[in-house]
């Protein structure tokens, strides 16, 4: 019993913008319910030319109140208002010669209940161009990727931004949902059924929410759950890359790097980022 989101997308920016984007995208008025990023490992291959990065982030979130109906607070580790804090693992692998980065996060807590890998894939585009200016066309793109963050205005130093040039990167997501809810009990019931020795009394028996619910039914229903949350966290992680992007088109790195100030400080004073909208009702 496994759920299972996709999406596909088309960022109107070069790729080595959106890879940069994706590593600067928390904090963002969209995802003020991370809490910390640490980077644990980065390696760049020199023959492959790829570099791997392994990230944890720490997240707060609050859990829906048909979860907290069908488990006990005590087995998620919530508070009495259902305040939690879980810590995703982040891999990424970017080639920026062939064009294309693979990223993949799962979370680390709380995987009886519900495991929850998020797999994207960036790409860039390849146009479809006569052979007879691949080659001139080749070397322009490869400047421009190495030099998307260009130097703006009449000097050098004015500004630094994001050249488009009509440039694209495509994106596709994938969410997988797996709930473990009692496969443990299960598995232990199955040891005793088959040790002869053991008498029926001293077989492992339901506890719980696990005698009212039969398992597979509770691992449907948290996953269903889970998926609904996915549905309205994705487009706010979508909206959070834009903002990121937005960012660094009008103002480049440094750019960024002010409104990622100006966020975190708004989150420690409890501040709404968007106005319109819910900053953690939606919480990817």
């Amino acid at each position: 019993m496994v759920k299972f989101y996709s999406s596909t997308d088309t960022y109107p920016y070069p790729f080595p913008a959106v890879t940069l984007a994706y590593f600067l995208r928390y904090p963002n008025p969209y995802s003020t319910h991370v809490i910390s990023t640490d980077t644990i490992a980065r390696h760049f291959d020199p023959d492959t030319q790829r570099l791997t990065t392994i990230r944890l982030h720490l997240k707060r979130s609050k859990l829906p109140s048909a979860v907290t109906k069908l488990l006990p607070r005590s087995l998620l580790g919530a508070s009495a208002t259902g305040d939690t804090q879980s810590y995703i693992l982040e891999k990424s692998v970017v080639d920026v010669k062939e064009g294309w980065m693979d990223t993949e996060s799962r979370n680390l807590e709380w995987t009886g209940v519900l495991s929850v890998v998020e797999r994207q894939i960036f790409r860039r585009p390849v146009p479809d161009v006569p052979d007879n200016i691949k080659v001139f066309q080749g070397m322009e793109g490869a400047a421009r990727r190495h030099g998307f963050l260009n130097f703006g205005g009449s000097g050098a130093g004015v500004k630094v931004g994001v050249d488009l040039n009509g440039e694209t990167t495509d994106v596709e997501s994938s969410v997988t949902l797996h709930s473990h809810v009692g496969e443990t009990w299960r598995k232990k019931r199955l040891a005793a059924s088959e040790g002869s020795s053991s008498s029926e009394e001293e077989q492992p028996q339901k506890v719980g929410f696990l005698r009212s619910w039969g398992t597979a039914a509770l691992q449907r229903n948290i996953e269903k759950i889970g998926l609904t949350r996915t549905l309205r966290s994705q487009p706010n992680a979508r909206e959070g890359m834009k903002v990121v992007l937005e960012r660094m088109r009008e103002g480049g790195l440094v750019g960024v790097l002010e409104g990622m100030r100006k966020d975190r400080e708004a989150i420690l004073q409890g501040r709404d980022l968007l106005k319109d909208g819910p900053t953690r009702a939606d919480e990817e």
